[in-house]
């Protein structure tokens, strides 16, 4: 039985499901992040997706808050909380979002101005904020199943420093420093993500609204890059793969 009435599935077969939807549906598959790790994109392009995507960056550390507010465990709001410290800094300067702006100011953005977030595309924002009452809107067990793309960011970090210092080496690498952290730190949240909702996921129900969390936040950070891609002069992406149809019977 397919559907959210059945029994539950499998921690493997669960983990499996989860893993399937998202590696089909991660947006590394996007046309746009195609082009950028083939060197193809201007440097225009280069920076209206770092603009752009700044405001993403600073909805984590909220939705994560949100996150931290729906758990009555101290053990898992003590390890959820090291997410926000992780983009908001121990103090100015520190932290992921002050990367970001070291990453946009070295794209040749000014950085008060990303900072600002007042020319953020309104689909782009439309699609973050999404994120946000999604997550605010969920039980705590779907809410951390939407942050499950992490297990998937490894891989795209790692190539995406090796386009940029062979592409787009003016950049500098060391404005690369907010990719290098995310690599072992996106693994690390995605494992543990990933424990915390197998455990949690008790019925069909509510691993079936794990998986279907885990499809909005791949949808949402599709259409980000879409919306970026289009904007500057792109057409939209068609969407991630479609599943394979099941093969015939003999």
């Amino acid at each position: 039985m397919s559907g959210s009435d059945g029994a539950p599935l499998s921690p493997q077969v669960f983990v499996d499901r989860l893993r399937e939807e998202g590696v089909r549906r991660y947006h590394d598959q996007h046309p746009f992040h195609q082009r950028m790790h083939a060197g193809t994109l201007t440097r225009a392009e280069l920076q209206a997706w770092t603009l752009n995507r700044y405001y993403y960056q600073t909805r984590i550390p909220i939705k994560d808050a949100i996150i931290v507010s729906k758990s009555e465990d101290p053990a898992f709001r003590r390890a959820w909380i090291r997410r926000i410290v992780d983009h908001d800094g121990e103090g100015p300067e520190t932290g992921g979002l002050a990367l970001w702006l070291r990453l946009a100011a070295a794209v040749g953005l000014d950085r008060d101005e990303v900072a600002s977030c007042r020319s953020v595309l309104p689909g782009v924002r439309f699609a973050c904020d999404a994120y946000v009452t999604l997550c605010r809107e969920s039980p705590l067990c779907v809410a951390v199943a939407s942050s499950l793309t992490e297990m998937f960011a490894p891989d795209l970090m790692s190539k995406r420093i090796a386009a940029w210092e062979e592409h787009y080496p003016w950049v500098g690498a060391e404005a690369l420093a907010y990719f290098r952290a995310r690599v072992p730190r996106a693994r690390r949240d995605g494992d543990e993500g990933l424990a915390f909702v197998v455990a949690q996921a008790s019925s069909r129900a509510l691993q079936e609204a794990c998986v279907g969390a885990l499809i909005r936040k791949t949808e949402i950070l599709w259409h980000l890059v879409d919306c970026v891609q289009i904007a500057t002069g792109g057409a939209g992406g068609a969407g991630p793969p479609a599943k394979a149809a099941p093969k015939a019977q003999p």
